[in-house]
């Protein structure tokens, strides 16, 4: 089956200015069917949401026609850290995956979006590696309870310290050993650790279960068009690897897509549609 325009779900990730019901609507009218949800405050924040809030964030999109496909709770940017050296931060951390995971299965969602986390610069790789290895554990342990599939994305080397490429995440995932744990492949940090979708799929093959498709230059996750990201390579070279599932288009809400988050997302919809091969439009 090859991948089209359908395999590409919208998000909140520019909105975060603007009602949650105005992100629904846009999408709505721009043809997507799926909608990776970002947990941020004022849409939804995981320590003040009630299992009623999420179903009536659920009501919002399907009443629309879309389906929430991927929860993303905010972590990086946020003091959320389940490899922090701080125990309480860290304890706090996992115990909000752990209700993120929950509210997952309130708003419908299949998959619960996860990031490594990362110790302090002046420590030893490994002890913060275990910190995360161990709270990934515990963290997919509990979503499989649930019926929850996790996503592990690799970041950017600021970002993180310790899973920034498609070999990390891959030993990430075997020390891991949940099977309920897959990966998230993102275009930007791909570029930016200097790989490709090639790469990506040589060493986890059919583990890489999620993609935000954004252009970058290659870091700043921007509208198609606004980078010099090879899109139409990416995509031909995910539907060579039999990829099927979906592609948000992940644009982050600042500078002028904050203000038009529509405007952008439009332009991306019509370059991704552009680049796809005429056999699979």
């Amino acid at each position: 089956m090859s991948l089209t325009l359908a395999h590409v779900s919208g998000s909140n990730f520019s909105y975060q200015h603007h009602p949650l019901e105005r992100c629904f609507d846009d999408l709505a009218a721009l043809g997507r069917t799926a909608v990776e949800l970002w947990g941020i405050a004022p849409h939804l924040h995981v320590p003040w949401c009630s299992d009623a809030d999420a179903r009536g964030v659920r009501r919002a999109a399907e009443s629309r026609g879309l389906d929430i496909i991927c929860f993303t709770p905010e972590q990086v940017m946020y003091p959320v850290n389940i490899a922090s050296p701080d125990r309480r931060l860290r304890a706090e951390s996992i115990a909000m995956f752990r209700r993120a995971a929950e509210l997952a299965v309130a708003l419908g969602s299949p998959k619960l979006f996860l990031t490594p986390g990362r110790g302090f610069e002046t420590e030893s790789q490994g002890t913060a590696w275990r910190r995360s290895i161990d709270a990934l554990g515990e963290i997919t342990a509990y979503a499989q309870t649930l019926g929850v599939e996790c996503l592990l994305e690799p970041l950017q080397r600021v970002e993180s310290d310790l899973v920034n490429t498609a070999r990390q995440v891959a030993h990430a995932l075997d020390e891991v050993g949940a099977p309920n744990l897959g990966v998230a492949l993102d275009t930007v940090a791909m570029a930016a650790a200097g790989e490709s979708v090639a790469d990506y799929f040589e060493m986890l093959g059919d583990r890489v279960r999620h993609v935000h498709l954004i252009d970058g230059t290659p870091t700043g996750h921007l509208a198609w068009g606004d980078g010099e990201l090879p899109l139409e390579r990416i995509l031909t070279t995910l539907d060579q690897h039999d990829y099927s599932g979906w592609m948000t288009v992940e644009l982050f809400g600042d500078g002028t897509y904050a203000l038009d988050p529509r405007t952008a997302l439009a332009r991306s919809l019509s370059a991704i549609e552009e680049a796809l091969p005429a056999s699979m439009r």
